[in-house]
């Protein structure tokens, strides 16, 4: 087996794996991105059409750092050439004294997020068929859009190739020595560095496993459900029908999202924000419907216009942390290995800075926000049982 040497190894091509290889290579540093699949593939987290982008969040930290991320995005359309981003809006409906509603709200507001409030007496004249709860509140955030995730994935791996960066696709990890030089064996061949960054998703803790640590992390699989517009176009993005998250809603514990009808012609996307624990590489088996049943009750009592049936199903696996804040730090054991999981599910959006992140880690720089949140400290507290 071939022995190469490379200053840094990523490991996992999702789009923190793919964005942290780009910065590394845009630092020139002589950088490997390895994944375990054939690219593009569907059995992670970074694959299918659409996510949201918002700067409407509970916490302060994630709105400041989209405000950065937005302007990474911008520049990597111009680099590929390609229309990554969409503006929509996004309608945030949730009781109005509501903790979840009240957090987002108060959120925007602070940072002076641009967004409109819509009273109940105009809601339906700006969001036509929609039911709004009674008591339900409404703002929308003017700034947040649609991501276009395969178009995006494609792209930063594009320039990351074109900075003179490695792809390996098709190679598995199957052991990781630690040490001031770091090897990594796949099935293919044997590759040094002096840095490791381990963005693997759902596998991140069978990778770490090698390096000695576990982190509290639950694999889920998500019902990514699509439903038919009775009338085709009623909410489509071509009506500026906006993104949306219904917080606190009766059928569930977990927020509601959904993206205006695009990718599939005449299917608007409606998901419930949480599945069930699954094997990452036994996820096909993973056959629960009970989020479904939420989605149907939901949508039959707010969004009369869609059939409550979903029309198309597919999969995503989301990796959540116990307080859903991604892990963003440095290995405890091993300084010059940096890992990224986590991301609970809202991590697509951040790609561009969480590489950033990730990579001024690598390289010993102050990272440019603070990383108090994401730090695995955070969880050692608990029993080792959680480990």
């Amino acid at each position: 087996m071939a022995s190469r040497d490379f200053d840094c190894i990523v490991i996992g091509a999702g789009i923190q794996g793919s964005f942290t290889a780009y910065h590394l290579a845009k630092s020139g540093r002589k950088t490997l991105l390895l994944e375990q699949f054939v690219l593009p593939h569907s059995r992670g987290s970074s694959h299918g059409q659409t996510r949201i982008t918002r700067k409407a969040y509970e916490q302060d930290f994630y709105t400041q750092m989209m405000e950065e991320c937005y302007q990474l995005w911008a520049q990597l359309e111009k680099e590929a050439n390609v229309k990554l981003y969409r503006r929509t809006g996004l309608l945030i409906m949730g009781p109005e004294n509501g903790r979840d509603f009240l957090l987002f709200k108060n959120t925007l507001l602070k940072n002076k997020v641009p967004t409109v409030t819509l009273e109940p007496s105009e809601f339906s004249q700006h969001i036509p068929h929609v039911n709004r709860n009674p008591g339900d509140g409404a703002i929308v955030d003017t700034t947040a859009g649609v991501l276009y995730a395969d178009r995006a994935l494609k792209a930063v791996q594009g320039v990351f190739h074109r900075l003179g960066g490695v792809i390996k696709d098709g190679e598995k990890v199957i052991d990781i020595q630690t040490g001031p030089v770091v090897t990594v064996t796949t099935a293919s061949g044997v590759y040094k560095a002096k840095s490791l960054v381990i963005t693997a998703g759902p596998w991140a803790n069978r990778l770490l496993s090698h390096t000695n640590l576990q982190l509290p992390l639950q694999v889920v699989k998500i019902n990514v459900c699509y439903w038919r517009e009775k009338i085709p176009g009623t909410y489509s993005v071509t009506k500026r029908f906006p993104c949306f998250i219904q917080t606190e809603c009766k059928e569930g514990k977990y927020h509601i999202y959904g993206l205006p009808s695009n990718e599939y012609p005449g299917l608007m996307k409606v998901c419930y924000h949480m599945g069930s624990e699954t094997d990452p590489d036994e996820r096909d088996r993973q056959t629960d419907r009970w989020d479904i049943d939420i989605l149907s009750h939901y949508i039959t009592r707010c969004f009369p216009g869609l059939v409550p049936i979903p029309a198309v199903v597919e999969s995503c696996m989301y990796t959540v942390t116990p307080d859903h804040h991604f892990v963003l730090d440095r290995h405890p054991s091993h300084s010059n290995i940096i890992i990224g999981a986590g991301f609970s599910g809202h991590g697509f959006k951040f790609g561009p800075i969480v590489g950033k992140l990730l990579c001024e880690l690598t390289l010993g720089l102050v990272p440019s926000y603070d990383l108090s949140p994401f730090k695995i400290q955070r969880f050692l507290s608990q029993p080792k049982s959680a480990l």
